[in-house]
């Protein structure tokens, strides 16, 4: 081949390099050849709150809010309430967000939306009791809702696992009421909050309680407990029902409550003289080494751990406030990898050893040794759970008076719920997905409003991904 061909063979392969469309997806016409209006009175940016405002009308959400939340001189509660879950369940985040239930065509599909200077002094006008007014609310519509959408919660009348944690959530406003700095270091306010699970379903919220930043995890957390365990009775479950919780709901308290209800408990043990002392009498044959089909992390340090010893033994916790509890103490063991602990614990002892971390759980789980520690460690759902409420409605308690932002809490619980039974009617695809997902595949669709004749018509997007959902929601929810 002659010199000047290869020449001319490399120019073209530079030349497609430099004509080749690199830039991906892009615009159809040039900037100059488009334009945007916000003139459209009939198009709306949230089609899936139809059939939550529909769902919340067939669990009788109204007549719940008006028949429970009484507060003098306030009138319309629940057209107000249903304005503050809505938008919640659209994704609103602060007070200001409530104006995204009023725009193009929104009024022609709903009524009683009301604004959010009118939301705001509404929140404002709750005492401490008018919380527990809407906290009650709140359950009755959990159990409404189980109804409504049994798979929610399936099996519920044969096992269910109640979940109980606290959070901190920060404010910055130096006027909040009950803000401080708590376990955290920041400082904030403090919300506790319970779940319900079953075996194969996503976890639903049936009960949450905001406190002051300071408050430790277990105070006031028997109340919830009590409360909750009888909302999840009412709703059905008439089997057993375990309660988890953490090393700080380790206390008489707790317990006592979940025993008078006649549930099971599975706690963390926090690892006193006592606790220490009985695990020091375990003797070293009695350890059964397990292997993780999947790296679990280890809850001190975080390391991935594929591989441990467990055993258990009995432990009593003693309380000068009430009568001692004897039950299962179930260990569960990892050899220690902070080099100075080591180093610490043999120079105390003079001699050579493997040093573990010890992991104890105090319950009353009648289940096998192996199968009551693993169920227990699924205890972690609960923050999955927290960590959704903060990705939406919970990322700010946005009134600088506490029954307001107690309030704003309650109405968090109810869109997560509501949120959570439009995934279970969407199908299988959206039963155990986050309600992030849910709401941006199902409820905040665009759509433009039609009347003809009337009818109301949602035109919605044609070859929408997740068409088949919403469909399915539509067609449950449609009355008989």
């Amino acid at each position: 081949m002659p010199l000047w061909a290869g020449k001319i063979g490399l120019l073209k392969t530079e030349f497609s390099k430099l004509t080749k469309d690199t830039s991906g997806m892009k615009l159809s016409h040039t900037r100059a050849a488009l334009s945007a209006s916000f003139d459209d009175p009939n198009l709306i940016g949230s089609a899936g709150l139809v059939t939550a405002a529909e769902l919340m009308a067939q669990i009788g959400f109204g007549e719940l809010a008006c028949g429970h939340v009484r507060i003098d001189g306030v009138a319309n509660v629940d057209k107000k309430v249903g304005s503050l879950v809505l938008g919640m369940i659209a994704g609103a985040d602060c007070i200001e967000d409530m104006d995204l239930l009023r725009h193009g065509g929104m009024d022609r599909v709903f009524t009683g939306v009301r604004a959010p200077s009118t939301l705001g002094t509404f929140l404002r006008s709750f005492t401490f009791g008018h919380v527990r007014q809407f906290e009650a609310v709140s359950s009755r519509a959990f159990t409404k809702i189980v109804d409504a959408a049994p798979n929610v919660l399936p099996d519920l009348n044969q096992w269910c696992a109640v979940d109980i944690d606290d959070t901190m959530n920060p404010v910055y406003g130096v006027a909040k009421q009950g803000a401080q700095h708590g376990y955290t270091g920041f400082r904030g306010l403090n919300a506790l909050i319970a779940t319900v699970t079953t075996s194969e379903s996503a976890p639903m919220i049936a009960g949450s309680r905001l406190r002051r930043g300071g408050a430790h995890s277990a105070r006031g957390a028997h109340k919830l407990l009590a409360d909750t365990l009888a909302t999840v009775r009412r709703s059905g479950a008439s089997g057993v029902i375990l309660v988890r919780a953490d090393a700080g709901f380790y206390c008489h308290s707790v317990i006592a409550a979940t025993t008078r209800a006649g549930a099971c408990f599975s706690i963390t043990a926090r690892l006193d003289s006592s606790v220490r002392r009985d695990i020091a009498a375990i003797p070293q044959d009695a350890w059964t080494r397990i292997v993780y089909s999947q790296a679990i992390p280890d809850p001190d340090t975080g390391e991935l751990v594929s591989a441990a010893e467990v055993t258990e033994t009995t432990h009593t916790l003693g309380s000068g406030k009430g009568a001692k509890v004897t039950a299962r103490l179930i260990v569960r063991r990892v050899p220690e990898r902070n080099t100075t602990k080591i180093a610490a614990a043999q120079a105390k002892q003079g001699e050579l050893f493997t040093v573990y971390r010890y992991h104890a759980v105090f319950t009353n789980n009648p289940m096998p040794m192996i199968e009551a520690e693993k169920t227990h460690r699924a205890h972690a759902i609960v923050e999955q759970v927290i960590s959704d409420l903060k990705s939406s409605a919970l990322a700010h308690l946005p009134s600088g008076k506490f029954a307001a932002n107690g309030a704003w809490l309650t109405s968090a619980v109810i869109a997560h719920n509501i949120t959570r039974a439009l995934g279970v009617l969407a199908g299988t695809r959206h039963q155990r997905q986050e309600t992030a997902t849910i709401r941006r595949q199902l409820i905040n669709i665009p759509a433009r409003v039609a009347k003809s004749g009337r009818r109301i018509t949602l035109h919605l997007p044609r070859s929408w991904p997740w068409e088949p959902g919403w469909i399915n929601i539509w067609d449950k929810l449609a009355p008989t």
